[in-house]
C-alpha cells in the first residue's frame, strides 16, 4: 500500500508539473498574441496584378511576395471605395466613408488642395487614437489626403496629429502630376472645359459690342467694353497664376506641423520615407508601436530613384513598383535586426485598384495592371476595388495560406484594436470585422454577408455572400 501511495504521489506531481507548464505556455501565447507592434503598408493606385504573389511574372516584387509566403494572402480583399480620400477614411475608421461624411456628392471625390477646409471629422475615431490610448507610439509616414485645416491656416483640425498620430512625415494632400515639372497637369483639361465656353462668350460679346458700336446701331458705353475686357483679363491672369504657382502652394513635405520642403522634391523621396520608417522602428524596440507607411508609389506623377530608374520591364511604372518593394524589404530587415518579426503584425495593401487610363504627357502608359478584373481606379468594377491583402505575423497566423473569402480594408480597424486590447466604439456602427479568426484558421467563413460599393456617395452595387454558399 505504501509503495502504491508513493507511486501515485509521483504521478500526481508529474501531472501537476505538466498542468503548470501548460498554463505557462498558454499565458505566453496569450501575451504573444496581444499588444503586437503593427505596421500597415499602403500603396497608392497599385493593381492587384502588379505583384508576383498575385500572378505577375515580369515585375520583381520579392519582398512583398515574402509577406505572402510567410503569411496569409487574401484573394477577395476589397477597398471601401475606388478613390483615395474615401478609401483611406474607411481604412482608418473601419466605417463606410458615407457614414463619416467622406463620400462626396459632387463629381470630384477627393481633396485637391492643401487649403481645402474639409477633412476627416474630429469626432471620428481612428485606430491610431485607440492604440495611442493603449500606450502605443503612433506614426504616419507618407501620404495623408484626409484634410488639414478647418477655419484657419494653422488650426490643423484634420491633420494626422489630430487623429491619434504622434508623428507625421509626409504629404498632407497627394502626389499630383502638377508637382513634377514636365509631367503634365491633372487640372488642365478640367479647366479648359470649364473656361472655354465662358471665354468664348466673353470674346463674342466684346466683338459684337465693338461691331455694334462701330456701325452705329447701338451706342455702347465705353465703360461696359472696359469692364468686359477687364473681367476676361483677370480670369486669364488668375488661371496663369494658378498653374505657375501650383507646385509651391500645394506640393510640400511636412514633419508634424512644419513644412520642411516647398516645393516637394522627388529626389530620393522613397528612400527618405523609408529612412524615417526605419528610424521610427529603431526608436521603439522596447515598446509597442503603430507605423502606417503610406507610399506615394505608384500614383502619378511617377518617379523612381536613380538606383531603380530604367531597371524594370515596365518603364517608369515598373521602376516605381520595384522601388516600393525594396522599401518593404528594408522594413522587414529592420524587424529582423531588432528581433521584432515575431512581435509584429505586418499588413500590405493598396488604397484602390490601378489607374488603367493613366497616360503621361509623352504618351507612355503610367497605369498598372488589375489582372483579370475589369475597370480600375474611380470605377466600381472589380478592378477598381479588389486590392492586394497580405498579412504576416510569424508564429501567430498561418504561413503560406490563401483565404478566398470577402474581406475589406475596413477590417483592419477592429482587428488591430482588439489585438491592442482596446475597446471598440459602442456609440457607432463599425462595418469592419476582426480578421484574426480567419487568419488563424479558427473559422473558414467571413462575417461579411454584404459589402456595399459606393461611387462617392452613390450606391453602385452590393456584394452578397450568403450564409449557405460554398
Amino acid at each position: 500500500v505504501f509503495h502504491l501511495f508513493l507511486h501515485t504521489r509521483k504521478k500526481m506531481r508529474l501531472l501537476l508539473f505538466l498542468i503548470i507548464c501548460q498554463c505557462t505556455i498558454n499565458s505566453v501565447n496569450t501575451h504573444h498574441a496581444s499588444n503586437p507592434n503593427v505596421i500597415l503598408l499602403m500603396a497608392d493606385d497599385l493593381g492587384i496584378g502588379d505583384l508576383g504573389c498575385y500572378g505577375n511574372r515580369t515585375l520583381r516584387t520579392p519582398n512583398i511576395d515574402k509577406l505572402a509566403e510567410e503569411g496569409v494572402t487574401l484573394t477577395q480583399h476589397i477597398a471601401a471605395s475606388p478613390l483615395c480620400t474615401p478609401s483611406r477614411a474607411a481604412f482608418l475608421t473601419g466605417r463606410y466613408p458615407i457614414r463619416s461624411g467622406m463620400a462626396a456628392f459632387s463629381r470630384v471625390g477627393v481633396f485637391l488642395f492643401s487649403a481645402s477646409s474639409g477633412g476627416l471629422p474630429s469626432e471620428e475615431i481612428t485606430f491610431s487614437k485607440l492604440l495611442k490610448q493603449r500606450g502605443y507610439a503612433t506614426a504616419l509616414i507618407g501620404k495623408w489626403h484626409l484634410g488639414m485645416n478647418c477655419e484657419s491656416s494653422n488650426d490643423f483640425c484634420h491633420h494626422p496629429l489630430s487623429h491619434g498620430f504622434d508623428y507625421f512625415y509626409g504629404l498632407s494632400v497627394t502626389n499630383f502630376r502638377d508637382c513634377k515639372p514636365g509631367q503634365g497637369s491633372v487640372f488642365l483639361k478640367g479647366v479648359q472645359k470649364s473656361l472655354v465656353i465662358p471665354i468664348q462668350i466673353a470674346g463674342i460679346t466684346l466683338v459684337s459690342l465693338a461691331i455694334v458700336q462701330y456701325i452705329g446701331l447701338l451706342k455702347v458705353p465705353f465703360q461696359a467694353l472696359a469692364y468686359c475686357l477687364l473681367i476676361t483679363a483677370i480670369s486669364l491672369a488668375v488661371l496663369i497664376f494658378f498653374f505657375y504657382h501650383f507646385r509651391h502652394l500645394n506640393c510640400f513635405l511636412m514633419r508634424d506641423h512644419q513644412i520642411i520642403q516647398q516645393p516637394l522634391s522627388y529626389e530620393n523621396l522613397t528612400q527618405r520615407l523609408t529612412k524615417e520608417a526605419v528610424q521610427l522602428i529603431g526608436r521603439n524596440t522596447d515598446a509597442p508601436f503603430l507605423l502606417v507607411l503610406s507610399y506615394l508609389h505608384v500614383h502619378t506623377a511617377l518617379y523612381a530613384s536613380e538606383s531603380f530608374r530604367g531597371k524594370s520591364k515596365h518603364g517608369l511604372y515598373g521602376d516605381a513598383v520595384e522601388e516600393m518593394d525594396w522599401s518593404v524589404g528594408q522594413i522587414l530587415d529592420v524587424l529582423e535586426k531588432y528581433n521584432l518579426s515575431n512581435k509584429t503584425l505586418v499588413y500590405f495593401t493598396s488604397d484602390q485598384g490601378a489607374h488603367v487610363e493613366e497616360i503621361s504627357s509623352s504618351g507612355e502608359v503610367h497605369g498598372g495592371y488589375n489582372g483579370i478584373y475589369k475597370g480600375g481606379k474611380s470605377m466600381n468594377w472589380e478592378g477598381g476595388i479588389r486590392v492586394p491583402g497580405l498579412l504576416r505575423w510569424p508564429g501567430v497566423i498561418q504561413a503560406g495560406a490563401y483565404i478566398d473569402e470577402p474581406t475589406s480594408n475596413m477590417d483592419i480597424f477592429p482587428t488591430i484594436v482588439k489585438l491592442a486590447e482596446a475597446q471598440l466604439p459602442s456609440d457607432r456602427i463599425i462595418d469592419g470585422h476582426d480578421l484574426m479568426p480567419l487568419l488563424q484558421g479558427k473559422v473558414t467563413r467571413s462575417k461579411h454577408e454584404f459589402l456595399f460599393h459606393y461611387c462617392n456617395a452613390y450606391l453602385n452595387a452590393v456584394r452578397w455572400h450568403p450564409g449557405n454558399s460554398k
